[in-house]
């Protein structure tokens, strides 16, 4: 059992509606971190930015074959979002946790921004998504998932909840109490990777990419606002002696989501 993981941000500007652009500027990101982590996150829809404009550019490059050869060549998984076609013809913003291996978990957006538009672009997912690597258990969620505390309640034992975003500088406070709250409450590390610069629709965003503990303190500075990649080792033990002396999780609620 792999006790510590070392998990790896990269919070970035993001070129607008140009993947081919955007996967060259994360090429040389991703090979500087060959060999030196377990696991990178990207940002939510990191080849284009947050577009409402699928057609034509989301099957114009492979990113499958891409997101493998970069998993593959540095030994780490990797997690992020892109604008999706799926097989019957339609949308969605689709996360994708690589391995290095080559096998690979999908996680289909559920909360789709109905503020932007989303929910008439892309198709919502179906399910919470559970990806696992190196015995540790992720809940892959996007962005606008993060304001629905029932989607990632923690009844599945996990130990981390992952959270891609392209979320706005106007409502940065929201990002930052949010995340805070979704480890405290569900007792596992909270991981939110976002972007930095300005979209195509105008729309600015400060990063504020973080990484909280079990019992909700920042293991990065913060605030963090600049392009840049940082490097943080999760503790499994952290994991386990905080539930076993604080058994709050034994008193959580049984549920299922339809």
């Amino acid at each position: 059992m792999s006790q510590k993981l070392k998990v790896s941000l990269i919070q970035t500007e993001l070129i607008w509606e140009e993947p081919l652009k955007n996967m060259h500027a994360f090429d040389k990101k991703l090979e500087a971190l060959y060999g030196k982590t377990n696991l990178v996150v990207l940002p939510e829809m990191f080849t284009t930015g947050f577009s409402m404009n699928p057609q034509d550019i989301a099957s114009s490059y492979s990113i499958y074959d891409w997101m493998k050869d970069h998993a593959m060549a540095g030994d780490f998984a990797i997690y992020g979002s892109v604008m999706f076609l799926k097989d019957s013809g339609s949308h969605c913003n689709r996360g994708i946790f690589m391995k290095p291996d080559g096998n690979f978990t999908i996680y289909d957006k559920r909360h789709t921004f109905t503020l932007a538009g989303e929910h008439k672009v892309y198709d919502a997912g179906e399910k919470p998504v559970i990806a696992t690597y190196k015995d540790w258990n992720f809940n892959l969620q996007i962005c606008y998932d993060l304001r629905f505390p029932v989607y990632s309640r923690n009844t599945q034992d996990y130990d981390v909840v992952l959270y891609v975003a392209n979320w706005p500088v106007t409502r940065v406070n929201a990002w930052d109490a949010l995340l805070k709250a979704r480890a405290i409450e569900n007792m596992a590390y909270s991981i939110g990777v976002n972007r930095v610069g300005t979209d195509g629709t105008g729309m600015d965003y400060n990063g504020h990419s973080q990484i909280y503990n079990v019992l909700g303190h920042e293991l990065m500075e913060h605030p963090w606002e600049k392009e840049g990649v940082q490097t943080i080792e999760l503790d499994k033990e952290h994991i386990h002696s905080t539930r076993n002396k604080l058994r709050f999780l034994e008193d959580r609620d049984a549920f299922t989501l339809e």
